[in-house]
């Protein structure tokens, strides 16, 4: 995606895009509700469901295409325990509903069904299973995993056409994945790309064709209840309720916020730097999250001040996937509590990527848990660098193509790299724990492992992981769009196993007591959609775990 900055440039783009029109308009437009899902399941109306769960709760949030005057009601039952929870709205109009069941049993199978107020069936009956409980053993557990699976089908380059995969093409990678029987699905950021500031605010939130079929922020007006909610709703729910509708209703998810769903990519010059987040773009976020997509399960030892207004069991930002003592995967958004010394606005904090009472949580964890594997995925990935501000290392990109560190980093902030290293080395000092991250952010599939920072050896190597990109299109793969490809960090004596492939994709990781092992798929449009049915990983590892 090239930067679009010389006048000329922009008057042809907007003569291009303006025919464009007719088409976003009629894009953006709300489907018939369909009658049944891809699989015969049926839920008149409903346009999609998306759960996520602990041991003893399971949190749902749906939609429907038109509103709903009264609130539906989730019936679970199991054995003889039979539950009606009453939803609740998550949005003004009454599309959007938000199930909480807590007080269930762990491990647990349950029959749930969407009711009308009157009892009258919303949909089929699907099965949903709670998580084990904390001082189970179970053997094994897999997780589907990928990144930036957003995308607008508006979003046009006049030149380079589409910028992201075709929904249809999204959803076939997301079904092969599935097909792979997860227990639980993780995608790592970037649910939505409606840039408004930022550089592909261009082809996103201020193009013609965004605009003329959703309307445009209102930065001095709340979120909620304005005309910016409609906005979301026009705007986000295609790229993320269209993508799912039900096909995870079984499979718990996990959704981890990165930059794009902040409205903006993370961006600094002397006129504009795009995080911290103000209040519009932390009011989006929220909202989003509120209405489409469950907040993140948060253990009881997670710092209340940072559970944000989740409600019980839950964080907005912040959390953990547990599954008995099998494993402990802590989740950790990178973006929107984002600290930055180098801005004179905050020239008293040290520079973070997430608050100091949060590292300190998650240092803990690595000191205290007593899982077999300790996994971390934060929304901004180790190991590897793009040239770009928002990044862990201080790597920018040099004249010949490659990183450079030559020369400081414009509003970098060193406080980064600094929590990144006592992150990093407080993962490797584990012995008895899997080291391993997992990460999005740079629309890549990779594979290596940390030796040292700094010429300073770890005590072990930590492994890194890029999952794939579910989403992405050719103008948006990093080596087209900012002309970087990534690479390892010169911070950083590495080991790349796989070095980052510029392809659509995603990862399973298969947990077992004495191991880890990551599957690594891929795949572009030019290998044929008939081909997604039958994907096979193209590389794997086994990790195994130090007695």
């Amino acid at each position: 995606m090239p930067r679009t900055s010389h006048p000329a440039d922009r008057r042809r783009f907007l003569h291009s895009a303006l025919g464009l029109g007719s088409l976003a308009l009629s894009a953006c437009q709300d489907t018939p509700p369909p009658a049944t899902a891809d699989d015969g399941w049926r839920a008149p109306g409903l346009r999609h469901l998306i759960p996520s769960f602990s041991a003893d709760r399971l949190r749902i949030k749906a939609s429907w295409h038109e509103p709903r005057a009264a609130a539906p009601l989730l019936e679970l039952r199991a054995g003889r325990e039979r539950l009606r929870i009453e939803g609740r709205r998550s949005d003004t109009g009454g599309r959007c509903w938000s199930f909480d069941a807590a007080g269930l049993q762990a491990a647990t199978r349950y029959e749930l069904r969407l009711q009308g107020a009157d009892g009258a069936a919303l949909s089929d009956p699907w099965p949903l299973t709670t998580a084990p409980a904390a001082d189970a053993r179970p053997r094994s557990m897999r997780i589907l995993a990928y990144s930036c699976a957003g995308g607008s089908e508006l979003a046009w380059h006049p030149w380079r056409g589409r910028l992201f995969l075709p929904l249809a093409q999204r959803r076939a990678l997301l079904q092969r994945g599935l097909s792979f029987a997860p227990d639980a699905v993780i995608a790592n950021g970037d649910h939505v790309y409606w840039d408004v500031r930022s550089k592909p605010g261009i082809v996103m939130a201020r193009s013609p064709q965004a605009r003329w079929a959703a309307g445009s922020f209102e930065r001095g007006q709340p979120v909620m209840g304005t005309a910016n909610e409609e906005l979301i709703h026009r705007g986000f729910a295609p790229q993320i309720a269209d993508l799912y509708g039900t096909l995870l209703r079984s499979t718990p998810a996990f959704f981890l916020q990165d930059d794009h769903d902040y409205t903006e990519n993370d961006e600094a010059d002397e006129n504009l730097r795009t995080f911290p987040p103000d209040r519009l773009m932390r009011e989006v976020a929220r909202a989003t999250q509120r209405m489409y997509y469950p907040e993140l399960p948060a253990p009881d030892d997670l710092p209340p001040a940072w559970r944000g207004d989740a409600g019980p069991g839950f964080a907005c930002s912040f959390g953990s996937l547990r599954h008995g003592q099998l494993l402990e995967l802590q989740l950790f958004d990178c973006r929107g509590h984002l600290r930055n010394d180098r801005d004179p606005l905050l020239k008293d904090a040290a520079g973070s990527f997430v608050p100091p009472e949060v590292e300190a949580w998650l240092l803990a964890r690595m000191g205290e848990s007593r899982a077999a594997h300790l996994v971390h995925m934060p929304s901004t990935p180790l190991l590897w660098s793009a040239g770009k501000w928002g990044e862990w290392y201080g790597d920018r990109s040099g004249p010949d193509g490659h990183l450079d560190r030559r020369e400081p980093k414009p509003f970098w902030s060193p406080g980064w790299f600094e929590q990144h290293n006592r992150l990093l080395r407080a993962s490797a000092a584990r012995a008895d724990a899997t080291a391993l991250w997992l990460g999005g952010d740079l629309h890549a599939s990779a594979a290596g492992q940390i030796l040292a920072i700094e010429g300073r050896p770890l005590p072990r190597a930590v492994a890194s992981v890029l999952v794939g990109t579910l989403g992405s299109q050719g103008p948006t793969f990093a080596s087209k769009f900012r002309g970087q490809a990534a690479e390892p960090s010169g911070s950083l004596a590495a080991e790349e196993w796989v070095r980052p492939i510029e392809e659509n994709g995603f990862s399973l990781i298969d947990i077992a007591e004495a191991s880890v092992s990551v599957s690594l798929f891929r795949w572009q449009p030019q290998d044929g959609v008939d081909k997604i049915a039958a994907l096979q990983p193209f590389w794997r590892r086994r990790f195994e775990r130090q007695a």
